[in-house]
């Protein structure tokens, strides 16, 4: 475990919250992801008791703060002791609702809903599964709660109370303990493996694991992986912080456009809005029992609306016998055996099958039991001991019974199927070796690549991978698809190779691919670097004029280039052409300083930095007054180049804004609510302004940053 710091009798956990020692036992303030991974490991092991903080839901980084899931099953399960939650009222209805989905599972669910009404799948009884594993299990089993009333709790002698700032502190007696901050500041702590040296090239066909093993191992990353098909990611349960280590590895996130999710359990959803909140658009693959389990979770913990965070990315749902279509791969899901409801699937890509066990014990000796008890029926039993072990690649958990298939099942499986077998959701200490069984290992470098036959459109489904992926490009008919087809064409380059020279005549369009370049147009304060799916180029094709600046290859390059006639004629009429007509018009070295500079917009991409300076609009307000009335309907949101802004609220003054800040509420905007602020100037100031049809497509395309911004600030 990272070495944690120490003030007075409370210790900085390295993931994020507050452990204070008392007479008593361990107290922890604020629980973020993982954070049972360090607390196992301290000298009077995890605590039994938690209290939550006024934030449960950190919208920045995309996680629960509240997370108290796994240290419930380690005390419970392994300790044989209740955990005890420390919380406001208003704050036990909403952990009564995602511990439900989490521990118990759905209360009121129709799983036959999730089956093609046509086919011949088998219905399971999941309500009766989950009673088998709940074993009459309740809440009160497993945890109580305790209540701040006035801001204060006592509990065996120990009185925490809530300081008008936010802070707790903690008394044995009249004793102080410690004061302890209102705020968890979290800390992605994570494996990352090796960087690599250039981008990573998706396969046509490939896993890369996320993390092999459980929520209790603090030596691994807990499990996910990516499937990679057609050269494009699919995440299977993306762990916590999967996104940023993907990035850290040098992963364009970009590549990974879809999530697979297969249940509800903090191991295995923790990572989902990390990447829905990470750039563009996502669609998540699952059945409505699983999704709408996922949703009433993370309502309760964020206090959003089920039908807002349904805006944030596109829900395909599945069907139990019937197949789903994911870049080209056939996915049959079905319905594991585990405690809350819980999909995997076989996948068949060309010459290939790859088959996911998911969460599921698949202990022969449990079914039996299950039917011999009549918690399941002969069909299911059926089902169940129908695995598909003639798959050619077999990606298998394993772990605890009963809700876990015993490595010991595994291991006695004949050799030839455990020659087709990674076992994941198993530490390492846990897994025996040289039983011919593969153990699936973390990081980029150790992807697997399975040899399969080449599909017959390849190369057209690249490039219209390309073309689905530049924004301005959504609404384009499929004549232009074809066209676009037929005009592009590929240009590699190697690290350091001059691309385009500032003051050139301007010949070509390009769209990356591939790898990464740099933009210096001169003046930048910060360095510009595009990559895949950003193109450059396209100023000197509208304009006539020379090169603005220089384009070099940072990494080695795959490019899609349109010579100048062809890219002309491809865009005559579009909104496209609109938009580089625009951006020929304002993008400068100072909109690029102006964005990165900005407190609200730095944390933008690339591809967003360029989608923002294409709907600026210069404006210069000379004469004194408001530019926005509190109580006024908002239809423009300003970004300040020059001078300042005052805010106040009720003739109150609030705060003054200068250079990169922003005038007006982008949410306000999005949900047409009046401003809460009046923003005047008392000398000129210079603005660009962005209207609100330009603004909400802008977020429609980018549903996750919003809410990143808004909580950040």
């Amino acid at each position: 475990m990272t070495e944690a710091s120490k003030i007075s009798n409370m210790t900085i956990l390295p993931r994020g919250g507050y452990l204070v020692d008392t007479p008593i036992g361990y107290i922890q303030f604020g629980s973020p992801p993982e954070t049972i991974k360090d607390t196992m490991l301290m000298p009077k092991n995890a605590p039994k008791i938690f209290v939550l903080t006024d934030e449960l839901f950190n919208w920045f980084k995309g996680i629960s703060i509240a997370e108290i899931e796994f240290p419930i099953y380690y005390n419970f399960f392994l300790k044989k002791s209740r955990t005890t939650i420390i919380c406001r009222e208003n704050q036990f209805v909403q952990m009564k609702k995602v511990l439900q989905e989490a521990i118990f599972g759905p209360k009121e669910f129709d799983i036959a809903a999730d089956f093609d009404q046509s086919g011949s799948a088998t219905v399971p009884d999941i309500r009766r599964e989950m009673e088998f594993f709940r074993r009459n299990l309740k809440f009160s089993d497993l945890m109580s709660f305790g209540f701040f009333k006035n801001d204060r709790f006592t509990f065996q002698g120990i009185t925490i109370e809530i300081l008008e700032n936010g802070d707790f502190s903690v008394r044995h007696g009249e004793e102080l303990i410690a004061v302890v901050p209102a705020r968890v500041e979290y800390k992605p702590t994570y494996l990352i493996g090796k960087r690599l040296p250039e981008p990573y090239r998706p396969p046509l066909f490939g896993v890369t694991c996320l993390g092999p093993s459980h929520g209790f191992d603090p030596e691994e990353n807990t499990s996910g992986f990516i499937v990679w098909l057609n050269h494009n990611g699919i995440m299977v349960d993306p762990p916590v912080n999967s996104t940023e280590w993907l990035m850290d590895s040098n992963v364009n996130p970009k590549l990974t456009d879809s999530i697979i999710l297969t249940h509800c359990h903090a191991d295995h959803d923790a990572g989902t809005f990390q990447k829905i909140l990470q750039e563009q658009r996502v669609t998540i693959y699952t059945t409505e029992t699983v999704m709408m389990s996922f949703l009433r979770k993370y309502s309760a913990l964020s206090n959003m609306p089920i039908s807002y965070l349904m805006r944030l990315f596109d829900f395909h749902p599945v069907k139990i016998g019937k197949p789903t279509f994911i870049h080209g791969g056939r996915f049959d899901m079905f319905y594991t055996l585990h405690s809350i409801p819980t999909i995997g699937f076989k996948m068949n890509f060309q010459d290939q099958t790859f088959v996911y066990s998911s969460d599921h014990n698949n202990d022969p000796k449990i079914h039996r039991e299950l039917l011999d008890g009549g918690h399941i029926s002969p069909e299911r039993y059926g089902e169940l001991s129908d695995f598909p072990w003639d798959s050619k690649v077999i990606y298998h958990e394993s772990g605890i019974a009963p809700l876990h298939t015993p490595i010991a099942f595994l291991n006695a499986l004949p050799k030839k199927v455990k020659k087709k077998i990674v076992v994941y959701h198993i530490a390492k200490k846990d897994f025996t070796p040289k039983t011919g069984l593969t153990l699936a290992q973390f990081g980029i470098e150790n992807t697997f690549y399975f040899k399969t036959s080449h599909p017959r459109f390849e190369t057209a489904y690249q490039i219209m991978g390309i073309l689905k992926n530049l924004d301005f490009f959504e609404a384009l008919p499929i004549s232009k698809a074809q066209e676009f087809l037929d005009i592009v064409e590929e240009e590699r380059y190697r690290k350091g190779d001059v691309i385009i020279r500032r003051g050139s005549v301007g010949d070509k369009f390009y769209i990356i691919y591939s790898g990464n370049v740099s933009v210096d147009s001169g003046g930048l304060e910060e360095k510009k670097i595009y990559g895949t799916y950003d193109y450059f180029g396209e100023v000197a094709l509208v304009t006539d004029q020379v090169r603005a600046a220089d384009v070099v290859a940072e990494t080695d390059l795959i490019v899609y280039s349109i010579t100048r006639e062809k890219f002309q004629n491809f865009i005559v009429g579009t909104e496209f052409e609109k938009t580089l007509n625009r951006l020929a018009r304002i993008r400068t070295s100072e909109t690029w300083n102006l964005l990165s500079a900005s407190e609200f917009f730095k944390y933008c991409t690339s591809s967003q930095k360029t989608w923002l300076e294409s709907i600026f609009i210069p404006m210069e307000v000379k004469e004194p007054g408001a530019i926005i009335r509190e109580g006024d309907e908002v239809r423009f949101i300003y970004i300040i180049r020059n001078g300042e802004v005052e805010v106040t609220r009720n003739g109150r003054k609030i705060a003054v804004l200068n250079r990169g800040d922003i005038i007006g509420s982008v949410q306000g905007l999005e949900q047409n609510e009046p401003s809460e602020y009046t923003f005047s100037n008392r000398a000129p100031v210079s603005l660009f302004g962005m209207n609100s049809t330009d603004i909400k497509r802008f977020i429609n395309n980018n549903p996750g940053l919003l809410m990143k911004l808004v909580y950040k600030f």
